[in-house]
């Protein structure tokens, strides 16, 4: 079973990737298992979503607090401290960032993606709302779904700006950079 923590604030879209990325799991005959957390915030505030995958139905009901994958939409809500603390050793880091990879050299123990997913969505013309862009660089970071089977998922699933939403996919899966350093 893979478990997934996605990080974010509202608005960004978190709740909703793990949705989509559960969805693209289920069409490739995968079991999915999608939640979130949140309070009643609005816009802005913190919020989680979760998922965990298998190739058996889940009958697991309770909270991902160490994840197999950890996405991090909002990189003002994690410290490296917690990371330590949260993701199960040897995981994987998704970061939504600008900044190049000496700036997380404490986590080389990790695999980790490096997407600068709110340009890539401004870009495209989804504003700040860059769930998708994450998405495309989930694939690219993992390989766990295939890409056309997540432009489906998005499809059925985004009621929007469609087109850019795939735009912001594709985009994010050519540009993501990928560490993988030996601790």
């Amino acid at each position: 079973m893979i478990e997934i923590k996605f990080k974010g604030r509202g608005g960004q879209g978190a709740v909703i990737a793990s949705e989509i990325l559960g969805r693209a799991f289920f069409l490739e005959g995968k079991y999915p298992q999608s939640f979130s957390i949140f309070g009643n915030e609005r816009r802005g505030a913190p919020v989680f979503g979760f998922l965990r995958v298998d190739n058996e139905p889940i009958l697991l009901k309770c909270q991902i607090k160490h994840p197999d994958h950890l996405i991090i939409l909002d990189l003002s809500l994690t410290h490296e401290q917690e990371i330590f603390k949260e993701l199960k050793p040897d995981g994987l880091i998704l970061i939504n960032s600008s900044k190049e990879m000496n700036s997380f050299a404490n986590l080389k123990r990790f695999k980790i993606g490096l997407i600068d997913a709110g340009a890539i969505a401004r870009s495209a013309g989804l504003g700040d709302t860059f769930n998708t862009a994450m998405l495309g660089a989930y694939v690219r970071l993992t390989h766990l779904v295939r890409m056309d089977t997540l432009i489906d998922a998005v499809r059925t699933m985004v009621p929007a700006r469609v087109e850019e939403n795939v735009r912001a996919v594709r985009e994010a899966y050519e540009q993501t950079k990928v560490y993988e350093i030996e601790g």
